[in-house]
């Protein structure tokens, strides 16, 4: 499904950052834009800065269930800042995945925004969710065979030749 990305452009509130920059909102069904600007008020100004697909997978059923349960559902908008000019940010990424999400807000240099996700997107996300949702089965892992109950008794290893204890403190050198 195609999402519009929307981004406000508010004045930064340090002298070090002239503008601070957030997404906001999610348009469902938006056709393609390229920094249109939808409102002005003063100095804050609203785009629709991209449009990017929301893909849903059959493995990732599990992350939308548990985006779903949180108190807002929410979408997960990827952004970095942008080598053109004209652009100051750039929209890589649109998910439904937390996990997904937070993978991308683990590498340092990308900008991952959590927008409210409208109801009838949740709906739909909601409903691919419990059609492909597949439970896996809890495996327990089991020790090795091996035999833990061998012990050194603080000789080192067996092939090399060793005068006395390994654990004993080396003797002073003397001058």
């Amino acid at each position: 499904m195609p999402l519009g990305i929307v981004i406000r452009r508010m004045p930064g509130v340090t002298r070090w950052a002239k503008w601070h920059w957030r997404a906001v909102a999610v348009l469902p069904g938006a056709r393609p834009a390229d920094w249109a600007e939808l409102r002005r008020d003063g100095e804050t100004v609203e785009y629709h800065a991209a449009t990017k697909v929301l893909t849903l997978w059959a493995t990732d059923t599990e992350a939308y269930l548990t985006n779903l349960a949180d108190k807002v559902p929410s979408i997960y908008v990827v952004l970095r800042e942008s080598t053109d000019r004209n652009k100051p940010l750039e929209v890589l990424l649109v998910t439904a995945s937390p996990y997904e999400g937070q993978d991308y807000a683990d590498n340092g240099e990308d900008i991952v925004e959590k927008v409210a996700m409208p109801d009838g997107l949740a709906a739909w996300v909601r409903r691919f969710a419990q059609e492909h949702h597949e439970d896996e089965a809890f495996v327990k892992r089991r020790r090795d065979k091996k035999r833990v109950d061998l012990t050194e008794d603080g000789k080192g290893d067996a092939r090399i030749r060793q005068v006395s204890d390994v654990y004993r403190a080396p003797r002073r050198m003397m001058p």
